[in-house]
C-alpha cells in the first residue's frame, strides 16, 4: 500500500523536477562476468571439421594398419565427437548463443559483450513506443516519457549512448541489465524490456513510469510531509534493500532522486547504474568512489574497499533524518568537508575502530580531538520512536548498523 499525499500535501505537482528520477546514469566500475561455454559442436565448426577429417583417413588403407592401430584410431575418433558435443550442464556454445540473438533481432555488438544479460529476452522495436516528453538527461543517457503503442500503457524509457560501442561501455550496461533482471519487488523499479534492432548503435530500456521522486517532492514548497508517510516511505525504501541485498546486490547511490513515487504514494527504488553484486562470503575489492556525497557512508570516505550492506542503510539513516528535517542533514561540498560534518554529528570513530578497520585514508583524516556524538541533541524535536533508528542507520561503525530486515521490525 502507498503513502498518499496528506492534508498538508492536498496535491502532488504534476511533474516537480521530473528530470530528478531520469539521472539513471551508467559511470560504475566494470563488474564483469565471465561466460562459460565449450568448443563449437556443430557440423560447421572446426571441431566438426576436424572429425571428419580424421574419419575420412581413417575409412582407406587399412591394409597398412594391424588391428591394435584401427582400434587405437577409433577410440581417438569416438574421443574428438565427444570433446566436440557440448556439455549440457553448461551453457550453449557461445557461437551458438551469438549467431541466435542476432537472428532474434539483437546487435552483434551487443551479443558479444552482453550476451548473458539479453539471455531469453526478444527485443522491442523502436517504432512500438510513441515518446511524449523527454524528462530527464545526463552524461551517458536520456530519458523519455513514452506510450507503447501495443498496449498504450505509458513507460520510461532509458536511451543509452556507447562511446564507440567499447566493450567496458557495454559491460558496465550489461551489469545494470543482469541486476535488474534478478531483482522482483513492489519497491524496486521493473525493468520491463529492452528496445534495439540488429544494425542499432543505441539500447533502450524500458520501465514503468513513476510521476515524481522523493527529491523534487521534498523540495517542493507546498508538501510538507506527515510522520506517517515518511513512516511508509522508509518502510517500502528498507523493503527493497531488503530485498536487493537478499538477492546478493548493493545499491550504492541512494539518494532521494533515485527513490521514485506515483501518485498513489508506492516508493519504487530506481537507477542501478552503481550497483554491484555482493557475497559476504567471498568477497573481493570494490571501488570507494561510489554514492552521492551527502549520502556516502564514512567508510567509504576513508577508501574503504571492503564494505558490504551498511553502505546503504547509511543512505537510509541520512534519508530518514532529511525527510523529518525538511532539508538535507549533512550537504558537504568536498569529501573532507563531508567527513568533518559526519564527525561532528556522529562522533568520531573510536581507537578500536581505527584500529581494526586499517582504512587506506586514516592517517590523513582522523582527527586529533576526538568529536562527542551529539545525534539526539541535534534531532531532540524529531519524533521520539525515529531516534533509535537514525542512532543505529546512522553508527560511524558499520557493523552496527545491522541490516535493513532490523530496520523493518524497529517501530
Amino acid at each position: 500500500m502507498g503513502c498518499v499525499f496528506g492534508r498538508e500535501a492536498p496535491s502532488a505537482p504534476s511533474s516537480p523536477k521530473a528530470s530528478e528520477k531520469g539521472r539513471d546514469l551508467v559511470n560504475s566500475e566494470s563488474g564483469r562476468r565471465d561466460e562459460v561455454g565449450v568448443g563449437d559442436g556443430g557440423g560447421n565448426g572446426k571441431g566438426g571439421e576436424v572429425v571428419e577429417a580424421k574419419v575420412e583417413r581413417g575409412g582407406g588403407g587399412g591394409e597398412a594398419r594391424n588391428g591394435k592401430e584401427q582400434k587405437e584410431e577409433g577410440n581417438r575418433r569416438r574421443g574428438e565427437r565427444r570433446r566436440a558435443r557440448p556439455n549440457p550442464r553448461l551453457s550453449n556454445p557461445p557461437k551458438n548463443v551469438h549467431g541466435e540473438q542476432v537472428a532474434a533481432g539483437w546487435p552483434p555488438w551487443l551479443s558479444a559483450v552482453a550476451g548473458e544479460a539479453i539471455k531469453g529476452w526478444t527485443p522491442r522495436r523502436a517504432d512500438s513506443f510513441e515518446k511524449i516528453d523527454k524528462i530527464g538527461q545526463g552524461t551517458y543517457s536520456n530519458v523519455y516519457k513514452a506510450r507503447d503503442t501495443l498496449t498504450g500503457k505509458i513507460v520510461a524509457l532509458k536511451k543509452v549512448r556507447f562511446d564507440n560501442l567499447e566493450p567496458e561501455s557495454v559491460k558496465f550496461m550489461a551489469r545494470e541489465i543482469l541486476i535488474l533482471r534478478r531483482l522482483d519487488h513492489p519497491n524496486v523499479v521493473k525493468l520491463e524490456g529492452l528496445v534495439t534492432s540488429r544494425m542499432s548503435c543505441s539500447l533502450y530500456l524500458v520501465f514503468e513510469y513513476m510521476e515524481h521522486d522523493l527529491a523534487g517532492l521534498a523540495a517542493s514548497p507546498a508538501i510538507k510531509f506527515t510522520i506517517p508517510q515518511v513512516k511508509c516511505y522508509m518502510n517500502q525504501l528498507l523493503s527493497g534493500l531488503e530485498h536487493c541485498h537478499g538477492r546478493g546486490v548493493l545499491h550504492r547511490d541512494i539518494k532521494g532522486s533515485n527513490l521514485l513515487l506515483d501518485n498513489g504514494g508506492i516508493l519504487k527504488i530506481a537507477d542501478f547504474g552503481l550497483a554491484t553484486f555482493y557475497d559476504p562470503n567471498h568477497k573481493h575489492p570494490m571501488t570507494s568512489r561510489v554514492v552521492t556525497l551527502w549520502y556516502r557512508a564514512p567508510e567509504l570516505l576513508l577508501g574503504a574497499t571492503d564494505y558490504g550492506v551498511g553502505i546503504d542503510l547509511w543512505s537510509a539513516g541520512c534519508i530518514l533524518a532529511e525527510l523529518l528535517a525538511g532539508k538535507p542533514i549533512m550537504p558537504g561540498r568536498t569529501e573532507v568537508e563531508q567527513l568533518h560534518k559526519i564527525f561532528k554529528l556522529c562522533g568520531s570513530p573510536s581507537e578500536e575502530y581505527w584500529k581494526k578497520s586499517k582504512l587506506p585514508h586514516a592517517t590523513i583524516f582522523k582527527p586529533q580531538q576526538p568529536y562527542k556524538r551529539c545525534i539526539s541533541e541535534t534531532f531532540k524535536d524529531f519524533p521520539p520512536p525515529s531516534l533509535p533508528l537514525i542512532e543505529t542507520l546512522l553508527a560511524i561503525d558499520p557493523a552496527e548498523r545491522q541490516t535493513a530486515t532490523a530496520a523493518l521490525n524497529s517501530e
